[in-house]
Order: structure tokens, then C-alpha cells, then sequence
């Protein structure tokens, strides 16, 4: 197997490092450092963001869907996407999918399904992997049935060059009817010369990066029914009472810079 490069920042590493937790090393926490210098809402952001998963995973598992396919898990941080689905919902299925070695460490965290239920984790990389990701998806999930597609702080890692909005048409149109997509993706809309600062500082740790307006990450709903309030910053995405204090006045949404929608399929 091939060794993880500790010395090279990671994005899955420094998204732990904004979460607080401890799975990630110098080179993640300086590049994050690099980030938290010019863009202060890192932190708040990958808070809101992961808040705003387990509200949209509540909601679709509360509209009977019982599958669900998590491309670019990223390091496990508790609770997972299966045990809130499987908290509403034992019998949920759930499929996690990331491009990178590291998380296949974690990947024992991601398979502790309830009896009732199952999880599986599948190594592959979304921009050139698509076709084999739903083919080994479906050996999980039944294909008859509605999934639920989340692409949760993932696709501001696809640039444009590598078919970002190709790719997620192919995987919708793989899905039958009723099924979802859950999205959240970083916006340069509420400060562009800070978001293209954070741009440079991860293409410049080898990751690719790319943040898009409002109505770019509404592109990648076409077809789709979007569920209310539609496109909004994370934490103003059906807010309840975990939702980070202070988020419901708006006052996050310029520290957060990013975009959220949870889109059903007719």
C-alpha cells in the first residue's frame, strides 16, 4: 500500500485541523494556519458545513430515503453520515467513497453499521471514477430505490478542467426517481480577493481548489426540485437547535463563504 506523505498538506487532514480534531500533522495544521491568516471563517465554515450534513441527512431519511452515497467522506468525525441516517432510519444503507489512501485507514470507523443496516467504503477518485463508484455502489444499494448523492465540501476540490458538473450529471442520471443531492461547495461571492487568496495557498500545497458563485453551484441542481429555503449558506439551511449560536442572524454567512441545497430528483 502506498504510505501517506505526511510532510505535504492534505485536504481531508486540514479540514480534521479546522473541526479540531487530531488527525492531521505539521504540514496540514501550516497550511491551515495559511488559510485561518487570510480567511478567518475556516473554522466556522467546516463547523456549519458539517452541521448542515447531519440536518440534510435528517431530513432525507425523514422522507424515507434509506440510501445514501457520501463521495469524498474525508477523515471519519463522529457521527458519521450512517449513524445519523441509521438514527432515523436502522435499515439505512450507506456507501462512503474517497479518492485517498489516508481515509482507507480510517475506513473501520465508517463500516460500524447498525444490525439492521449496512455501510461499505469504496476507494476512487469522483472526476475519473464515476462509472465504477455507482457500479460498486450498487453492489450495496438497491438500484431501484432512491439514494440520496452527497458532495459535502467536495466539489470546490474538482475545478472546472476536470468535468466538476459532467461528473455530477453522470451520477445523478445514474440514480432513479426520488432520489437527492445533497451539496455544499465554497463561494468567492461574499469576498472574492480572500477567496482566491485561500485558492492560491492550496494550489500551492498541491491541491486543487476552485470556489464558485451562487449560480454556479445552482448549475449543478438543473432538473432537480430544490427543497426550501433552495441555495443559502450552510448554517441557514433549515437551522434547529444544534445549529451553530449566532449563525440564525446571518452575521456567519460573509465569515462563511460557501453555499448549500439539498435538490430532489422527480
Amino acid at each position: 500500500m502506498e504510505l501517506p506523505q505526511y510532510d505535504v498538506p492534505h485536504t481531508a487532514r486540514v479540514y480534521d485541523y479546522y473541526l479540531g480534531g487530531k488527525s492531521h500533522y505539521a504540514s496540514d495544521r501550516a497550511a491551515g494556519d495559511a488559510v485561518l491568516r487570510v480567511w478567518p471563517g475556516a473554522r466556522a465554515a467546516a463547523r456549519v458545513n458539517r452541521q448542515f450534513m447531519h440536518r440534510a441527512v435528517r431530513y432525507l431519511g425523514e422522507r424515507g430515503i434509506r440510501q445514501f452515497l457520501d463521495i469524498g467522506t474525508g477523515i471519519p468525525t463522529e457521527p458519521n453520515l450512517h449513524q445519523v441516517a441509521q438514527s432515523v432510519a436502522p435499515d439505512s444503507r450507506v456507501v462512503y467513497v474517497d479518492k485517498d489512501r489516508l481515509v482507507l485507514t480510517y475506513s473501520d470507523a465508517l463500516i460500524r453499521s447498525a444490525p439492521e443496516g449496512r455501510t461499505r467504503y469504496v476507494e476512487a477518485d469522483v472526476a475519473r471514477d464515476h462509472e465504477r463508484i455507482i457500479r460498486e455502489a450498487f453492489e450495496v444499494l438497491d438500484p431501484a430505490e432512491p439514494v440520496a448523492l452527497s458532495l459535502v465540501a467536495l466539489l470546490h476540490f474538482v475545478p472546472d478542467e476536470q468535468g466538476a458538473r459532467e461528473v455530477v450529471r453522470a451520477l445523478l442520471d445514474a440514480l432513479p426517481a426520488g432520489s437527492a443531492l445533497v451539496l455544499s461547495h465554497g463561494t468567492h461571492d461574499f469576498d472574492a480577493e480572500v477567496m482566491l487568496r485561500v485558492e492560491a495557498i492550496y494550489r500551492q500545497g498541491g491541491m486543487a481548489a476552485q470556489s464558485r458563485s451562487r449560480a454556479e453551484v445552482l448549475a449543478f441542481f438543473d432538473g432537480l426540485e430544490l427543497a426550501e429555503p433552495g441555495v443559502v449558506p450552510p448554517h441557514r439551511w433549515r437551522p434547529d437547535a444544534d445549529t451553530t449560536r449566532g449563525a440564525a442572524d446571518g452575521d456567519l454567512a460573509p465569515l462563511v463563504s460557501m453555499w448549500a441545497a439539498v435538490g430532489h430528483k422527480p
